[in-house]
């Protein structure tokens, strides 16, 4: 995790689809060839988290693959998101800090009649679900049992003051009776133990689905830290889901985190049947060793519809690796993971050369989310399958999803790598739009590095005049399709600031909510929120609740 972070104080667009979704075959080290990806069979969108509208968001960062694209937008664009027509239009109050992001489903047949939801989760454990468009509450439910507070913060100041729901959900419209929204609430009850459960709730009417919820319970084989005879046993107070869930072939998965350092923990990725809330895969990440959690600044878990990609925290990793340059003991923190599905298992890996410098200096990947990257061709006709992501030490690592790098202690071997050219640690993750990748780092202005041949661009193309304090800023884009591109950012500070830039010059900055003065303040910003775009509307979720922007006349 990070010891100095204080000190740093549903589904696819359809035009990218069939670029992001595929069946996995094998590759070398260079990427996979043309006949190899030419006879792949697509994977339903569907198996990851259904949607019925395309206007729907109803996972962390849009999709699967965690673009942050809203290409459904035919609203917002380039030329009325100004201060003059554009702004605050309300605020949604709630109990308690929103630090998962909003989630939203156009028309739902709810409290008698038909709405635009807004799904608000709460650390004070509270779930609302809000008429989008004029903030009326259409229900209300709590995830603590009978006699249950939601849990205190363990001394650490990461999540504070208190732990309800800290990880965004995910909704899948094709479960239950009207669509199921599945949830992971932290609680303590009257006799000081500590609960984590996985829920899932009707998205009409907020009831608990499937005999839910189901406590999170784990056991796993290791030695490593908490272990007695051989066995690592989780523990719910011990650890938090930051990570936001994953809804992947009918499971939802729920990675872990530790409170600042505090040890003994290791690294768990734990998924439950989406149709019974049953337990169906445990993988620790570290069994042998210690740490290696998986938080990801709120990030969740990236897929390209077969396997499961993150950057894992500063832990244990093992330099000795076996006749398949694997690390011995199964021990992989720090790295940049491809886990694949049933059961759950480290496919493959990539870590940085100084990987056990970085981890001892806390520089670890973990900090920033991973993103699947659509398939492109390079210059010699062949067909790349890539992921991305950065982390404390600043470098962009851009990896091939079939063959991911591993461990050279003598330098890196992996696709591409971007040292420098980010100028501050990474907390979040990047975006992508047409061609584009954007980051933003601690510190940093936002920049867009365009992707030619099926690589980055060696330096950024456009960026921001401004920079971003802690924790820098997780981007999202609006687009009708590849026109009408926006880059949305929430700035963090005593005054939250929602920022809009023109997508393809980032140079041309659209609208503050500073511009207007006091008109469209929402308050003290919060870390790691990333704006939610849908239906003309843009959502910010804040420590009092969520602010909605939109064009004024309406």
């Amino acid at each position: 995790m990070n010891a100095r972070f204080s000190a740093y104080s549903a589904a696819l667009g359809a035009v990218l689809v069939a670029a992001i979704i595929g069946a996995c075959s094998g590759g070398d080290s260079s990427g996979d060839s043309t006949s190899a990806a030419a006879s792949r069979t697509p994977s339903s969108v569907s198996n990851a988290a259904a949607s019925a509208n395309p206007m729907d968001v109803v996972t962390w960062h849009n999709d699967i693959a965690r673009t942050g694209q809203q290409l459904a937008e035919t609203i917002l664009t380039p030329a009325n998101v100004r201060s003059s027509t554009f702004g605050k239009l309300g605020f949604f109050s709630v109990d308690g800090l929103v630090d998962a992001e909003p989630l939203f489903l156009a028309n739902v047949s709810i409290a008698g009649g038909t709405h635009n939801v807004l799904y608000v989760a709460t650390e004070n454990a509270s779930v609302y679900a809000f008429d989008a468009d004029n903030g009326t509450v259409l229900w209300k439910v709590s995830t603590l049992g009978s006699g249950e507070s939601p849990s205190d913060d363990h001394g650490c100041t990461q999540i504070t003051p208190k732990i309800g729901i800290t990880a965004t959900p995910v909704i899948d419209r094709s479960r239950g009776p009207n669509g199921a929204m599945y949830v992971v609430g932290m609680s303590k009850d009257g006799a000081g133990g500590y609960h984590q459960r996985i829920h899932a709730l009707d998205v009409t009417t907020g009831a608990e689905l499937f005999n839910g919820p189901t406590e999170i319970r784990a056991t796993y084989p290791g030695n490593g830290a908490g272990s007695q005879n051989g066995t690592l046993t989780f523990d719910p107070g011990q650890y938090a889901e930051r990570a936001s869930l994953l809804l992947l072939r009918g499971s939802v998965y729920t990675a872990w985190t530790s409170h600042c350092d505090f040890m003994p923990y290791t690294g768990w990725v734990i998924g439950y049947d989406a149709n019974t809330l049953q337990q169906s895969s445990v993988l620790n990440v570290t069994p042998n060793g210690q740490m290696g959690s998986i938080w990801m600044s709120g990030a969740g878990p990236a897929s390209d519809g077969e396997a499961i990609f993150l950057l894992d925290a500063n832990g244990t990793f093992d330099v000795t690796q076996n006749e398949h340059e694997m690390p011995i003991h199964g021990d992989h923190g720090n790295g940049f993971l491809r886990i694949n599905l049933a059961p759950l298992r480290v496919q493959d890996y990539f870590q940085p050369s100084n990987t056990v410098q970085e981890s001892n200096q806390d520089e670890d990947l973990g900090s920033g989310g991973a993103m699947v990257l659509p398939d492109f061709t390079d210059a010699n006709g062949i067909v790349r399958h890539l992921a991305i992501g950065a982390g404390k030490n600043g470098v962009i690592y851009v990896v091939n999803r079939f063959s991911l790098g591993k461990f050279d202690s003598n330098g890196d071997h992996i696709y591409q790598e971007l040292v420098g050219r980010i100028r501050g640690p990474m907390f979040g993750s990047p975006a992508y739009f047409n061609n584009t990748v954007y980051f933003g780092a601690v510190g940093d202005s936002i920049k867009a590095f365009t992707i030619s041949n099926a690589a980055l661009s060696g330096t950024p193309t456009s960026q921001t005049r401004e920079s971003f304090g802690f924790p820098g800023a997780t981007p999202g884009i609006s687009a009708n399709g590849t026109t009408n591109g926006i880059l949305w950012a929430a700035e963090n500070g005593a005054v939250g600031v929602l920022r809009a830039y023109d997508a393809t010059n980032l140079d041309f900055e659209l609208y503050s909510s500073n511009d207007a003065g006091a008109r469209d303040q929402f308050g003290q910003g919060n870390k790691f929120i990333t704006p939610m775009i849908a239906n003309g509307k843009v959502y910010v979720g804040t420590r009092t609740g969520v602010a909605v922007f939109g064009l004024l006349s309406n």
